[in-house]
């Protein structure tokens, strides 16, 4: 036990010690995650460059980034001085740019956050390869795509990985660091540090589909749309069965409502046309009817069920 907690202790130290190694951050793509990601590097004190295309998209992210602050803010301390303070420090962190080559100049980490495709994620790490300084470490924070396939782009796959958050970056705690063969213990130990830094609780994974809570939840939702598709009960009384049987906090089919039917597709497509012989990602006939049909789940009004807009 005296052992383990030794090692433990240093372990942490020397994450901890790469962590302060990581003070400027860029963040490209303003979506949810992005923002959510540039939201929390403020937060805990990081200088952070949040990127995107044009000017209304980042601005439009800065004012969410702002409310959720002051959500943040007013839970935490209230309505008093302290409030104030820590909103004010946490934007004065925060600023925005619509050029991602010059916005990594001074960079020691860039997260990517942007569109879920291979080639538009080579292309910008191509360009960012040349522009950003030697020690910068590069990250894709995708959920489905092949990280090596990415770093693919770059002279510094020693200094490429994962860092695979999740919506809502804020709230959630997990923190997934993804490394492939090339990645350097002291690069995956200062993405961990930093992990650590935005008070997140971060778990290593190898580059796989997946990783590991998409592995094991899409195949799962899957299987939940087959049960379905046979006819075997309904997709209220499977929800119920996960919910009170397994403890759940949403069934399989409010949460493919939640995260949107698209998404869902987007993945198993991938991963189906990577691995064909893997029956666990054969695409669903009726999730892709409901998808062609426009029903995406909550953001559209009706997916498996049906919302009030």
């Amino acid at each position: 036990m005296a052992f383990f907690t030794t090692l433990t202790s240093r372990t942490f130290s020397h994450s901890a010690m790469m962590s302060n190694s990581i003070k400027n951050v860029t963040v490209i793509g303003s979506g949810l995650m992005g923002a959510g990601i540039a939201q929390v590097a403020a937060q805990t004190g990081h200088s952070v460059i949040m990127v995107d295309i044009d000017d209304a998209l980042v601005s439009k992210a800065q004012k969410r980034i702002q409310d959720s602050i002051q959500r943040v803010a007013k839970k935490k301390f209230g309505e008093n001085e302290e409030a104030s303070k820590f909103i004010s420090e946490s934007l004065s962190h925060l600023t925005t740019s619509t050029d991602a080559v010059t916005s990594v100049g001074s960079a020691d980490l860039v997260v990517e956050a942007i569109v879920e495709n291979l080639d538009i994620k080579k292309k910008l790490f191509m360009q960012l390869d040349k522009a950003a300084p030697s020690h910068t470490i590069f990250a894709s924070n995708t959920s489905s795509l092949s990280i090596a396939k990415i770093a693919d782009a770059t002279d510094r796959k020693d200094r490429f990985g994962g860092l695979h958050f999740f919506n809502p970056v804020p709230v959630m705690k997990l923190l997934e660091v993804v490394r492939i063969a090339e990645t350097s213990q002291d690069t995956y130990d200062a993405m961990c540090g930093w992990g650590k830094a935005m008070g997140k609780v971060t778990v290593e994974c190898k580059d796989t589909p997946g990783f590991i809570v998409n592995r094991l939840l899409v195949p799962y939702m899957f299987e939940a749309v087959r049960i379905l598709e046979r006819g075997d009960a309904s997709a209220r009384d499977i929800d119920t069965a996960m919910k009170l049987g397994a403890g759940y906090p949403m069934g399989p089919f409010e949460l493919m409502d939640y995260v949107g039917l698209d998404t869902g597709k987007f993945i198993v497509d991938g991963w189906h046309k990577e691995f064909p012989d893997e029956s666990i990602f054969n695409p669903s006939p009726l999730l892709n009817k409901l998808v062609e049909e426009g029903k995406l789940g909550v953001k559209t009004g009706e997916g498996f069920y049906k919302y009030k807009k």
